[in-house]
């Protein structure tokens, strides 16, 4: 390169509804490596985006949750494939981003977990609903549903295989999402973004946000139309004021600990449970 050329410094865009729209506000802020080094610009998100983004998951539910579990295990399953077609790219940005020589094993992990919830889309019926004993000539059916539009405070120190761990179970279940990505690392989170757009996953199904957790977080605790609560990454000050914004439109909340769990270990299905409502059904014999 040209001692006299200029390096064009890359502006990252949200992730709203399948486009890549600027923030509303216009505000961006630097994101730099582990040491300091300047690697790009971040759009920072802003409470009208935050809105935009609930109005975007919200329209995607219907068709999303609607969907077969055959289906949606066949589209998050093409998300990894992508994601392992972009395998270098992942590695580069984990390493910038969390300052590790395991950024290898990391993202394979993070490959790994997406096929893993891939594949319990059409079995969690299966394990979580049942066929209801009952004395009289009915049937009686208990089936998981989808909860609706899940706000997902994504991991602040694993980059990449915490927002993995965290997002893939809420649209696995047949939910819909909006992340507020980590604030300092937030690459691999715009990365993955790409991926979606590029995939089989209907606009508005994710709706990534770049930003500050601290002013997200008390309008999607507090919007009406935002059904679940991830508190994963929300910022420990703030947690018990947001499950109180939570109570005021009856939300579900998924309460987790303030030190950021171990996520290379293996996951069960507690997060698929967490966003999923149980409906029993009733129907007469011989009808």
């Amino acid at each position: 390169m040209s001692e006299n050329r200029l390096a064009v410094a890359k502006t990252y865009k949200l992730y709203i509804g399948g486009a890549f729209p600027r923030s509303e506000s216009g505000r961006t802020y630097p994101v730099s490596d582990t040491k300091g080094k300047f690697l790009a610009n971040a759009a920072q998100a802003s409470r009208k985006d935050a809105r935009d983004a609930v109005a975007a998951a919200r329209k995607a539910f219907g068709g999303w949750s609607a969907a077969t579990a055959y289906n949606r295990g066949q589209v998050l399953y093409r998300v990894a494939e992508m994601l392992e077609g972009r395998r270098d790219q992942f590695i580069a940005e984990v390493t910038a981003s969390e300052g590790t020589r395991r950024a290898q094993s990391l993202v394979d992990l993070a490959i790994d977990r997406w096929v893993w919830y891939a594949g319990w889309t059409d079995k969690i019926a299966t394990v979580l609903g049942a066929a209801n004993p009952v004395a009289g000539p009915y049937f009686s059916f208990t089936v998981p549903e989808p909860t609706g539009v899940v706000a997902v405070f994504a991991p602040q120190e694993s980059s990449l295989l915490g927002l993995v761990s965290v997002l893939a179970p809420v649209i696995a279940s047949g939910n819909t999402a909006v992340v507020v990505s980590s604030k300092d690392r937030p690459l691999p989170a715009i990365t993955l973004s790409e991926v979606l757009a590029t995939s089989d996953v209907p606009g508005g199904v994710v709706n990534m946000l770049t930003g500050s957790a601290v002013e997200l977080a008390p309008w999607l605790a507090s919007h009406a139309d935002v059904n679940a609560l991830d508190l994963t990454g929300a910022p420990t000050i703030l947690r018990a004021e947001l499950e109180k914004a939570a109570a005021g439109t009856v939300k579900r909340v998924l309460r987790t600990p303030q030190d950021e769990p171990d996520w290379t270990k293996q996951p069960d299905i507690t997060r698929l449970r967490a966003y999923l409502e149980t409906k029993t059904v009733w129907h007469p014999m011989g009808v």
